[in-house]
């Protein structure tokens, strides 16, 4: 059985660090995941909710901010708690795996001092020179 999420979106607030009765670090946020949709039809956005621990939340909440695009990879989890008034509620949240960066700093916000994003050129494509014998007798597949 499986149960992994991979996810990019954009985050709705600033990440929070928290930390747990037992020095443990956490941090909860939302991000901003575009469903697919169809030609004519208007664009729907989902709000997924995300729960990071320990070196994962440290990571996220020093370089990440709202409106960073986000990459995540984790599986999902459910809660059951009862709310103040005595309903018993469900909550799904994603736990962080492995998060990462999807666009440059420069990209992520107008303004900003970031590192210029890198690069691929395709200059000197044809650099190199095809290389025939004549046969294809001796390849191995």
């Amino acid at each position: 059985m499986f149960n992994l999420v991979v996810l990019t979106g954009r985050l709705t607030a600033d990440p929070e660090l928290k930390t747990t009765a037992n020095g443990i670090s956490v941090t909860s946020f939302s991000i901003a995941v575009n469903r697919s949709y169809r030609s004519g039809e208007e664009p729907q956005t989902d709000f997924i909710n995300i729960v990071a621990w320990r070196q994962r939340a440290e990571f996220i909440t020093k370089y990440f901010k709202k409106g960073s695009l986000i990459g995540i990879e984790g599986s999902i989890q459910t809660r059951r708690y009862t709310d103040k008034n005595g309903n018993p509620r469900t909550a799904f949240e994603v736990v962080v795996n492995n998060a990462q960066f999807v666009e440059s700093k420069r990209d992520s916000a107008p303004g900003t001092d970031g590192v210029p994003a890198a690069s691929f050129s395709n200059a000197g494509v044809n650099d190199f020179a095809e290389i025939d014998n004549g046969s294809d007798d001796d390849l191995p597949f």
